[in-house]
C-alpha cells in the first residue's frame, strides 16, 4: 500500500513540474497565498450578488441557491489559495525561491 501511495505522489509532483509548479510566484500569487480567506470572499460576494441579480425571484429558494453557490465558489477559491500557500512553502523548503 505504501508503494501505491508513493507512486501517486510521484505522479502528482511530475504533473506539477510539467505545469510549471516550480516557477517563482508572481505578485498576485503572493497576495493570494497571504490572504486565502480574502480571496474566497473577493470571489464569493460578487458571484452571489450576480446570481441574486439574474435570478427571476419567483421561487422562494432562489436566494438560497445564489448564496449556496456563492459559498461553494468562495470555498473552492479559498482552498485553491491555501494550496498556493503550500506550493510557495514547498518552493522555499526546496531552495528554489527565497520568499521575497
Amino acid at each position: 500500500m505504501a508503494n501505491w501511495r508513493r507512486s501517486v505522489g510521484d505522479v502528482f509532483w511530475a504533473l506539477d513540474r510539467a505545469l510549471g509548479g516550480q516557477r517563482r510566484p508572481n505578485r498576485i500569487q503572493k497576495w493570494v497565498a497571504r490572504h486565502p480567506i480574502g480571496t474566497g470572499l473577493c470571489a464569493a460576494v460578487p458571484f452571489t450578488l450576480f446570481l441574486l441579480l439574474v435570478s427571476p425571484g419567483e421561487e422562494p429558494d432562489d436566494p438560497l441557491f445564489a448564496v449556496f453557490f456563492g459559498l461553494v465558489t468562495g470555498l473552492v477559491l479559498g482552498l485553491t489559495a491555501a494550496s498556493e500557500r503550500l506550493r510557495q512553502r514547498r518552493l522555499k523548503r526546496l531552495g528554489m525561491w527565497d520568499g521575497s
